[in-house]
């Protein structure tokens, strides 16, 4: 898949920008979109950091994040058009996991539902 490619390629320092401005077009704070992504992939805040300010690409973001969330399992839905429980390419999941968090955090979720706890 070329799209897949392209995307998994891409620096993730160029992905978060977009989670953060969506966030903050509906009111929300890069803050929270920082703590979704800490829950979600188990990076502390300054391994956040320093990867905004690197050029580790997508993949490798997700591929290598140090904890991968549990209850990511109970995230379902539907993102881009496509059911995230039915991705089979695991990488993919986890970038249609984080989409689907953040569209959440968009719609006005509460951090607690969007976090499962």
């Amino acid at each position: 898949m070329p799209n897949q490619d392209r995307l998994f390629q891409m620096p993730f320092s160029k992905l978060n920008p977009l989670y953060v401005a969506k966030a903050e077009k509906k009111g929300r704070t890069k803050a929270e979109v920082d703590q979704i992504i800490t829950w979600l992939m188990g990076y502390d805040e300054a391994q956040l950091e320093a990867i905004e300010q690197s050029n580790v690409e997508v993949k490798a973001f997700f591929d290598q994040a140090p904890k991968f969330n549990d209850n990511a399992k109970m995230i379902t839905g539907v993102v881009c058009g496509v059911r995230v429980e039915e991705i089979e390419d695991q990488t993919m999941k986890r970038i249609r996991y984080l989409d689907k968090l953040i569209d959440e955090l968009a719609r006005g979720k509460k951090m607690e539902k969007i976090l499962r706890q």
